[in-house]
């Protein structure tokens, strides 16, 4: 008796959007977020020629090599993904781009670059792996890195840490989720709103090192992660469906338990249930204030953190034809000999 093999909505099955086999550490949250990408890839049905994976320098960034494996990649040097991302969705408007950086390949050299890239608003999915050390290089304490902690080789970090999400919500960014890797169900949740999100969105998923950062004393722990972590709200995704521009959606205060329900361009529906705190994501300040008082009370806040309504994106910015300029023949995209011929002419 044959067992029928499951398909989505184009046909192809599960093991169609898997990559290569991983080379990073047994226990490492990197591969369960490369396993829910190709999870939420496959439930959406996306056609992976159309998809660009971007990455930077890292163990966070070789794992585009693991997961949609039928798709385009670019593996950028350290810090300068958001630079060849913002090239390549400029150049052909009609990719989807999903890139995965780490917490040093953006809270460091690439800080500014990630800072910029939210302030452009490049249409993109952007995963950070923060794990609070440079795991590739054994082990050096990165920008996410807790205050006081202390690892064996290299002593003690005397540096306050860096919120890569804080950091996006004050940029400017339209959609900021923090997730753990433990959390399979909510990481692939989140990545599927965001994947519907008009315009740059953030997801910073801690995801233990098992190797160099993985003592339970360290907030960017799987045993500190699993105790301590507080859901903003409950989760559930609804299938997605296509959904026109609407007025901006305002969400009332809700009473401790119901939902809220927050509707993404593109038709996904993220449901939000107030818990242990009542958390508005429309709300800019209360955002702000859900991340610090995080830090100060030493807490893993999950969840969708902030949203407003999106704003144009990069490519609108600069009123781009809607043909990608990849498809454009030259004929539109440079000046014809005797238009520049004139125009040199003007310089005798």
């Amino acid at each position: 008796m044959s067992t029928r093999i499951k398909t989505n909505s184009i046909g192809l099955t599960r093991e169609d959007y898997k990559g290569g086999k991983s080379t990073l550490c047994p226990g490492c949250g990197h591969d369960s977020i490369s396993n829910q990408i190709t999870s939420m890839a496959f439930d959406l049905g996306i056609e992976q020629h159309r998809v660009i994976k971007m990455s930077g320098i890292g163990c966070s960034s070789k794992t585009p090599a693991y997961f949609l494996g039928r798709s385009h990649g670019f593996n950028t040097v350290h810090g300068r993904m958001p630079s060849v991302v913002t090239g390549a969705t400029l150049a052909n408007t009609s990719l989807v781009a999903i890139a995965v950086s780490g917490d040093g390949d953006t809270g460091s050299i690439g800080f500014g670059q990630y800072k910029h890239l939210i302030r452009r608003n490049v249409p993109m999915v952007y995963i950070i792996e923060n794990n609070g050390v440079y795991g590739l290089t054994k082990g050096q304490f990165s920008a996410t890195a807790d205050q006081g902690q202390e690892l064996k080789y290299y002593g003690r970090n005397d540096l306050p840490p860096i919120d890569l999400a804080l950091e996006a919500i004050i940029g400017g960014c339209t959609f900021v989720a923090r997730s753990f890797s433990g959390d399979a169900k909510q990481v692939e949740t989140l990545m599927k709103a965001a994947m519907n999100h008009h315009g740059t969105a953030i997801i910073d998923i801690v995801s233990p090192c098992v190797t160099f950062n993985n003592d339970d004393a360290s907030t960017k722990s799987y045993g500190y992660g699993k105790e301590h972590e507080i859901p903003l709200h409950e989760i559930r995704y609804l299938a997605p469906g296509y959904v026109e521009d609407k007025e901006e959606i305002q969400i009332d205060e809700q009473p401790q338990g119901e939902v809220i329900e927050v509707q993404m361009h593109g038709g996904a529906t993220v449901r939000l249930k107030n818990l242990s705190r009542e958390h508005d994501p429309r709300n800019r300040m209360q955002a702000i204030a859900a991340c610090q008082d995080a830090e100060r009370d030493n807490v893993l806040l999950t969840g969708l953190i902030y949203y407003e309504e999106p704003r144009m994106t990069l490519g609108e910015t600069l009123h781009l034809t809607s043909t990608p300029l990849a498809e454009l023949p030259a004929a539109k995209l440079r000046p014809s000999k005797e238009k520049l011929a004139e125009v040199l002419a003007g310089y005798r």
